[in-house]
C-alpha cells in the first residue's frame, strides 16, 4: 500500500488518524491548518505541533509539496514558472500583468488532451491530474511571485 500524502485526505480523515494516534481532538484542526492555512511543508515548519506526533504523523503519511524549479521573467512581466512534482514531472504556471490586474494560469493536469496550440502542456501526454495539494501549491507560489514582482 502506498503511504498517503496527507494533503490528499478529508479533515474526517485526519481526524481519525490524529486519534489514532492518541492525540487530543484539538490537534487534529492544528494540523489542518498548518496544511491548508499555513501551507507547510515539512513536518518540522509545524513548530506548535509535539516533535513525537510529527513523527508519528511521518510514519504514516507523507507530504509531497510542488517545488518552483524555475521562473522567468519576460520583458511585458509575465514570470512563467516550472513546478516539480513529487513524482518528476513537470506543471507549468504562468502570472500574467495587464493593467488593471494580475492572472494566474495554473495547471490542473500533468500534460493535457486537448492540444491547443498556444499551450505547451498541450503538447504533452496526459499522465494525471494533480491532486488538490498540487493546485494549492501552485496557487501558493504564484502569489509569492506576485508579492514579489508586484508590491
Amino acid at each position: 500500500m502506498t503511504t498517503p500524502d496527507i494533503r490528499s485526505l478529508t479533515l474526517d480523515e485526519v481526524k481519525s488518524i490524529v486519534a489514532e494516534l492518541g492525540e487530543k481532538p484539538y490537534r487534529a484542526k492544528q494540523l489542518w491548518e498548518w496544511l491548508w492555512k499555513k501551507h507547510a511543508h515539512s513536518w518540522e515548519a509545524m513548530s506548535d505541533l509535539p516533535k513525537a506526533f510529527r513523527a508519528a504523523l511521518a510514519e504514516r503519511t507523507v507530504l509531497r509539496p510542488l517545488v518552483l524549479a524555475e521562473e522567468q521573467r519576460s520583458n511585458d512581466g509575465t514570470v512563467k514558472c516550472a513546478f516539480k512534482t513529487w513524482d518528476g514531472h513537470v506543471v507549468e504556471g504562468v502570472l500574467i500583468p495587464t493593467p488593471t490586474r494580475l492572472t494566474a494560469c495554473i495547471s490542473s493536469q500533468i500534460g493535457c488532451s486537448l492540444t491547443c496550440s498556444f499551450c505547451a502542456t498541450g503538447k504533452l501526454k496526459r499522465v494525471r491530474n494533480l491532486d488538490a495539494g498540487e493546485i494549492v501549491d501552485q496557487v501558493v507560489l504564484i502569489d509569492a511571485l506576485a508579492h514579489k514582482y508586484y508590491k
